[in-house]
C-alpha cells in the first residue's frame, strides 16, 4: 500500500462527516522585499475586523517575518505537532486582534517521511484548525523554489504580490510559468490575483498589472486577475518599525484603507460563492502525497 493509499484510509477513518472547510488563501511573491509578509497580516487584521476568524500559517522558512511583526516569539512549531506530541492548540500564537500564528519552522518538509499513525496524528490535528478558523492565510517564501511552488498547487487560492520594481514584475513572471508548468497545477481549480504594492497609485498599479498580463496571456497558460493595489505610504514603515500592522498601528492611513478595500473585495459575496474551499487538511494531503492524493477531500 503506497502512502497516499494510507492517507485516504488514514483521512476516511478519522475525518468527521460535514467538517466545515476553511478558506485558504496563499500570500507569494517572486522576490523578496515586495511587501507579502505584510500583505498577509494586514489583510488578516482587516478580516478580523469584519468579524472572521484567521489564522496566519507563516511558511517562509528561515525567516521570522509575521512573529516580528506580531512582536511575539512562538514557544512552539509545526516541528513540535509532528515529533514532539503537542496539539494544534498548542503550536497557535495569538497575536493582535486575536489573529493566530503558526510558525511552520522545517516541519513541514518533514511531513513526507511520517509513518502512517504519525499522519494520522497529523490530517487529524490540522482538520481542527478549519473549526478554529474561516480564514486561514499561508504566507510562503519568495520565488520559485519546491516548497513554494508545491504551496501554490496545493491552494486554490494565489495572492501575488509585486512592486512596480522591473525585477518585481520579472520575477512574477517567471513564478507565474514554474507554476505553470508544475505537472499538478490546474487551471480551472486555482485562482490567482494580483496584488500591485508600493505603487503611487491606482494609475501606476493598472499600468504595472497591464505589462504583468501582456507577457502572461502571450506566453503561459496562467490565468491572472487584477485584486488592486496597495500605494507607497511612509505610515506603513513606521508601522512595521514599531513591529506592528499599519492596519492596527494607523487605521486612517492610506495604505491601511487599502488593505480594507482589498479585504472588503476578497469578501465580496458574489466571489465568495467562486472560492473553492479546501480545508487544511486537504491542503497538506495535497503536498504530502503529491498528485496521487490531490482530491481526496473532493465534495466531503
Amino acid at each position: 500500500m503506497d502512502q497516499a493509499e494510507q492517507l485516504r484510509r488514514i483521512i476516511k477513518g478519522s475525518a468527521p462527516p460535514k467538517r466545515p472547510l476553511a478558506r485558504v488563501i496563499t500570500v507569494t511573491s517572486g522576490k523578496g522585499g515586495v511587501g507579502k509578509s505584510n500583505t498577509a497580516i494586514n489583510l488578516a487584521i482587516q478580516f478580523r475586523k469584519m468579524g472572521q476568524k484567521v489564522i496566519i500559517l507563516d511558511a517562509d522558512f528561515g525567516l521570522a517575518n509575521i512573529e516580528i511583526m506580531f512582536g511575539a516569539v512562538p514557544k512552539h512549531n509545526l516541528c513540535d505537532l509532528i515529533y514532539h506530541g503537542k496539539s494544534i492548540k498548542d503550536i497557535i500564537t495569538w497575536g493582535p486582534m486575536e489573529v493566530g500564528f503558526i510558525s511552520g519552522g522545517s516541519g513541514i518538509t518533514g511531513m513526507t517521511n511520517l509513518d502512517k499513525d504519525n499522519l494520522g496524528t497529523i490530517i487529524d490535528n490540522l482538520a481542527e484548525l478549519d473549526e478554529m478558523a474561516e480564514t486561514i492565510i499561508v504566507d510562503t517564501g519568495a520565488g520559485i523554489s519546491d516548497s513554494v511552488l508545491e504551496f501554490l498547487v496545493a491552494s486554490g487560492e494565489i495572492l501575488l504580490v509585486t512592486t512596480p520594481e522591473p525585477t518585481s514584475i520579472t520575477d512574477s513572471y517567471s513564478l507565474l510559468k514554474a507554476l505553470g508548468r508544475h505537472p499538478r497545477y490546474r487551471p480551472e481549480a486555482t485562482q490567482v490575483k494580483v496584488l500591485a504594492n508600493k505603487v503611487t497609485g491606482e494609475q501606476e498599479a493598472l499600468s504595472l498589472y497591464g505589462k504583468l498580463e501582456t507577457v502572461v496571456e502571450r506566453y503561459l497558460k496562467v490565468p491572472i486577475s487584477y485584486l488592486g493595489m496597495i500605494p507607497q505610504d511612509q505610515l506603513l514603515a513606521k508601522a512595521v518599525m514599531q513591529q506592528m500592522p499599519v492596519s492596527l498601528d494607523n487605521p486612517k492611513a492610506r495604505s491601511a484603507i487599502a488593505y480594507e478595500i482589498i479585504a472588503a473585495k476578497l469578501m465580496n459575496k458574489e466571489l465568495y460563492k467562486t472560492i473553492p474551499r479546501r480545508g487544511m487538511a486537504a491542503f497538506f494531503s495535497h503536498i504530502i502525497s503529491g498528485n496521487k492524493a490531490a482530491g481526496i477531500y473532493a465534495g466531503r
